[in-house]
């Protein structure tokens, strides 16, 4: 089980902040990340108007043949995402845990605008502290 990458992408489906945690994933440009940020939230928005149940909050999460992207929407339109591979188990509590670290580091920082990019030395340390006690 492996935890390859963790993305923020903000109400308006930019990325404020991607890390990568394992060799695994293709090495990308800046630009690339942000292209695959924007496709991830509009597939979002329209899974979450394609539910035969009514409402919904989109997709939760997409599984491809060698990896697995979980997502958490938070009330505020912020998207947490996931890379892991398809046997992590515990990839919903991460990424609540995730939330829970942006929530104290980031958002309680009287420096930080939100909807920007994070740069946040205190959210980075404690996150490589989070992904890094979750490797296996």
């Amino acid at each position: 089980m492996a935890i390859f990458g963790l993305w923020v992408i903000n109400k308006a489906g930019g990325l404020v902040y991607h890390r990568n945690f394992a060799d695994g994933l293709a090495q990308l440009t800046s630009n690339e990340y942000l292209v695959l940020a924007g496709t991830l939230h509009g597939i979002h928005a329209i899974t979450s108007r394609l539910s035969p149940m009514g409402s919904s909050s989109g997709a939760q999460v997409i599984e491809g043949e060698s990896f697995k992207m979980t997502i958490l929407l938070t009330a505020t339109g912020t998207k947490f995402v996931l890379l892991t591979s398809l046997a992590e188990s515990s990839a919903e509590a991460t990424l609540q845990k995730v939330y829970e670290t942006y929530s104290d580091a980031v958002m309680k920082n009287p420096f930080h605008t939100p909807e920007m990019p994070i740069r946040s030395e205190v959210f980075d340390v404690r996150i490589a502290a989070l992904i890094g006690s979750g490797q296996s």
